[in-house]
């Protein structure tokens, strides 16, 4: 087993069964003890009260999109880098995204190597 991610946890938000499970299967397997939810509100509850070293965050979630979490997270000035995940390839979304605090900004689908790098790098201060 992997321990790239050993002592660390790390929040998934998505709200495809499928996605999150493949993100969080990846992450475990590199050592990561994962935490997730499947909309908005359930990422501010579980970066509230788990406190994760990193937040991979989808952007379309039901109740509270992935920008109204950067924005609530930015708001009460809650350190924890994002990796923002989306299919929206828009310019203007992914600018405003890395505005409110998003680390990084990968779109869908995301290869798992690309996102447990940019996880990685991000942790070591990258």
């Amino acid at each position: 087993m992997a321990t790239r991610f050993a002592n660390r946890t790390i929040a998934i938000v998505d709200d495809d069964p499928d996605i999150l499970q493949s993100i969080e299967l990846a992450f475990r397997h590199e050592g990561a003890r994962t935490v997730t939810a499947t909309d908005g509100l359930g990422a501010l509850h579980l970066v509230r009260e788990e406190k994760p070293h990193l937040l991979v965050l989808d952007m379309m979630l039901p109740r509270s999109s992935g920008l109204l979490v950067l924005e609530k997270l930015h708001e009460e000035r809650v350190e924890i880098p994002v990796v923002m995940v989306t299919a929206n390839q828009g310019r203007r979304h992914r600018e405003f995204a890395l505005g409110l605090g998003a680390r990084a900004y990968l779109f869908k689908p995301v290869s798992l190597v690309r996102l447990l790098e940019t996880a990685s790098s991000l942790l070591a201060g990258g």
